[in-house]
């Protein structure tokens, strides 16, 4: 039995049905992400396991007892807020020890727990402060110790970093990962940054209008989106269209030019239009030999962004693609070039409306 079940959760906001069918098994001490664009119900659900919201229908169960009903302070489960919502007129031991003393422990446990906590979050000297005096990345650490004060079965985390600028976040997802695996602690974790989940997370859920597109691990998600929202949702995804010319060979034609596709003819038909999906990385400006798909283009743009440069490369009058790679003298504005990818990588899928003929590739160095 998995530590917290979630079962056939939905939400209902008068006509509205923001969550609809979630369904999570969460094993004790796993880092579960929910990943999805704005309004998707990563929040909403989150709310609901932590009692802040009663489900319109489902259920919860953390450790073999069912909690839908139960008020928040029942279920012995830490929140950390986007907002830190530390409390002004408390110092920083004050709000560390809120809950326990909310809890009625005695003085001596609470400032043993305190003393603990800002061991853990590397601000010992602090205990002194208020919320005013520190920085932003200290008062999500103070945040992040309150919740874990109180011994939480479950932590949750609702986009905890999103304030914080980009060199203060990647140090903090790298705290808040060793301190989940140090205390084992079963987390839940919802961020709209694609990278925060993949760096963090056991498991990733997918989240997209109320609905969940995919569970699976940062690798799984990445490299086998189940549905074109993940494969266009997490990491960049070019899209080209292309025309079945022999689906027994597994040959498809991108504006004139053929390649050999991913998975051979398998349920292709010879003359259809498909939508072929490439990872930048799998794309090589340049003729790396062996067995790998040749296409020409016209180098449009380049644009420098510090380690990668990106180039927009035109392959016809109705088709370009963007690459990042590494700075190369031989990449300028309206010279040819040559990129390649493994058949491995060209992936046919089924054609939607309104798909887009561009692509992104990126080339590592």
């Amino acid at each position: 039995m998995a530590f917290l079940e979630i079962n056939d959760l939905r939400k209902v906001f008068g006509p509205i049905s923001v969550v609809q069918n979630f369904a999570l098994a969460v094993e004790r001490g796993e880092f579960v992400s929910f990943l999805g664009p704005s309004g998707c119900g990563k929040t909403t659900t989150l709310r609901m396991v932590a009692g802040f919201e009663q489900p319109s229908a489902g259920t919860i169960r953390i450790n073999g007892k069912e909690v839908t009903g139960l008020r928040p302070n029942q279920r012995n489960v830490g929140m950390v807020f986007q907002s830190y919502a530390l409390f002004p007129n408390m110092t920083v031991a004050e709000n560390v020890g809120f809950g326990l003393k909310v809890a009625k422990r005695p003085a001596s446990e609470i400032s043993g727990r305190v003393e603990e906590m800002l061991r853990l979050i590397k601000l010992p000297t602090l205990a002194e402060r208020y919320p005013y005096q520190l920085s932003g990345g200290q008062q999500q650490r103070v945040a992040l110790a309150r919740a874990l004060a109180i011994k939480p079965q479950v932590l949750l985390l609702d986009e905890p970093l999103s304030a914080l600028d980009a060199k203060i976040r990647v140090a903090l997802r790298e705290e808040i990962k060793t301190v989940q695996r140090a205390l084992g602690i079963t987390t839940i974790y919802v961020t709209h940054d694609q990278e925060e989940a993949l760096s963090m997370s056991d498991r990733i859920v997918v989240m997209n209008e109320g609905r969940v597109e995919q569970i699976g691990t940062p690798f799984e998600t990445y490299n086998y989106p189940k549905t074109r929202f993940v494969a266009s949702f997490v990491g960049t995804l070019n899209i080209l269209r292309a025309r079945v010319t022999d689906a027994a060979r597994g040959l498809i034609t991108i504006d004139g030019q053929e390649i050999v596709a991913r998975r051979g003819g398998a349920g292709m038909a010879t003359g259809e239009i498909r939508s072929v999906a490439l990872r930048p990385e799998a794309v090589s400006l340049a003729d790396a030999g062996g067995e790998r798909n040749r296409m020409q283009g016209t180098i449009e743009d380049v644009s420098f962004l510090g380690s990668v440069m990106r180039i927009r490369v035109r392959f016809s009058t109705k088709s370009r693609r963007r690459s990042r790679g590494r700075k190369s003298p031989s990449a300028s504005p309206t010279r040819m070039c040559s990129f390649s990818m493994a058949p491995s990588q060209a992936d046919p899928v089924a054609p939607r409306p309104h798909c887009g003929r561009g692509c992104l590739a990126q080339r590592g160095g």
